[in-house]
C-alpha cells in the first residue's frame, strides 16, 4: 500500500517557502499557507486551534512577540498527506539566543496545511523570556 507523502526534496521545497513566514511580524503571510479547516497546535497550545479565523488570531500574537526568530528545516520524512518536519529555530530571548530543536506533523491539501502539530521542548525559552 503506498500513501500520498511527500518526498524529502517536496517537503524541502515547501518548507523553503512556508518557514520564511514565521519571521517578520506578518502573520496573515503565514495564514495564507492553512486551510480554512486547518487544526493546529504546540506546546503552548496543547489542544490547538481549529480554523483559519482561531489561527490568524494566535499568529497575531506569536509572531507579534516573536518577529526575528528564524526556522529552518534540518531534515523532512514522508507521513500521509504530507512530510514530519525536523527543525531548528533560532530565537533572539534578551540578550541571548535560544536555540530549539523540534519536529511538526505538516499534513496538506492541494497544496495547504490542515493539520500542524508542532513538538519541542519549550522549557529553556520559557526561563529566558515570555516569548511563548
Amino acid at each position: 500500500m503506498q500513501i500520498d507523502a511527500y518526498s524529502s526534496q517536496e517537503a524541502k521545497a515547501f518548507a523553503e517557502k512556508w518557514l520564511p513566514a514565521w519571521t517578520g511580524n506578518n502573520p496573515e503571510l503565514l495564514a495564507s499557507f492553512y486551510t480554512e479547516d486547518s487544526f493546529y497546535s504546540d506546546p503552548v497550545i496543547p489542544r490547538g486551534v481549529q480554523g483559519k479565523k482561531a489561527l490568524l488570531e494566535y499568529f497575531r500574537k506569536l509572531l507579534a512577540k516573536n518577529p526575528h526568530w528564524v526556522w529552518t528545516q534540518t531534515s523532512a520524512t514522508p507521513l500521509q498527506d504530507g512530510f514530519v518536519n525536523f527543525w531548528k529555530a533560532e530565537i533572539p530571548a534578551g540578550d541571548t539566543k535560544v536555540i530549539c530543536h523540534g519536529i511538526c506533523l505538516v499534513q496538506l491539501r492541494q497544496g495547504l496545511i490542515y493539520r500542524n502539530q508542532v513538538f519541542f521542548d519549550p522549557s529553556e525559552l520559557q526561563k529566558r523570556s515570555t516569548h511563548l
